[in-house]
C-alpha cells in the first residue's frame, strides 16, 4: 500500500494545524515524507512563497521514494562565503522553465531576495532566494537533478 497525494495533502493540514510540530519526518515502505517549519534558507524565513503555486503555511516539503542521491564532497568555504543549502528534498531546476534564461550564473551579483533556482517537490514549484547580498561564485547542482535536504547547491562571496 503506498500513500496517495490526498494522503500528503492531511498529514500536511495536519502539520499546519499544530502549534509546536516544527519537523517532522514520516517513512512508509518505500516512502519518505519530511516537511520542516520555518529554518535558515526556507521559503517563509526568506519572504518568499512558491514560483507557482500557494504558499502552504509550512516551508519545506520533501518526498521521495528512495533511490539514493550520489554524495559529493562539498567544497570547503572560504572567507565571506556561504552556502544556499537545499531546504527540502526535490529535483533543482535553474530557470523558471525549459528554454527560459538561467535565474543566476557564476560570477553574478545578487540581492537577499532574489530567487536564485527551483525546487520541484510533488508537481509543486519552491522558490530559492539567495538569502544575502553578494556574488555568486558556484553552482554545484545540474539542472534537473534530484538534490537531498541540506545539500550545498550554490555558492555566494558576501565579501564582493
Amino acid at each position: 500500500m503506498e500513500l496517495s497525494h490526498d494522503d500528503v495533502r492531511r498529514i500536511l493540514e495536519i502539520v499546519d494545524a499544530s502549534e509546536h510540530l516544527q519537523d517532522l519526518e514520516l517513512v512508509y515502505g518505500g516512502f519518505r515524507l519530511h516537511v520542516q517549519r520555518g529554518g535558515p534558507g526556507s521559503m517563509a524565513s526568506a519572504g518568499r512563497a512558491p514560483a507557482f503555486v500557494p504558499a502552504p503555511k509550512h516551508t519545506g516539503v520533501s518526498v521521495t521514494h528512495p533511490e539514493p542521491a550520489k554524495h559529493v564532497a562539498e567544497p570547503a568555504l572560504g572567507q565571506g562565503e556561504i552556502a544556499i543549502r537545499a531546504p527540502m528534498l526535490g529535483t533543482f531546476y535553474r530557470s523558471s522553465a525549459p528554454g527560459e534564461p538561467p535565474f543566476v550564473e557564476t560570477g553574478q551579483r545578487v540581492h537577499a531576495d532574489d530567487t536564485v533556482c527551483l525546487i520541484e517537490v510533488m508537481k509543486l514549484f519552491n522558490s530559492i532566494n539567495a538569502g544575502v547580498d553578494g556574488v555568486v561564485k558556484q553552482i554545484l547542482v545540474e539542472n534537473g537533478s534530484m538534490i537531498e535536504f541540506q545539500q550545498m547547491i550554490i555558492v555566494i562571496a558576501t565579501n564582493q
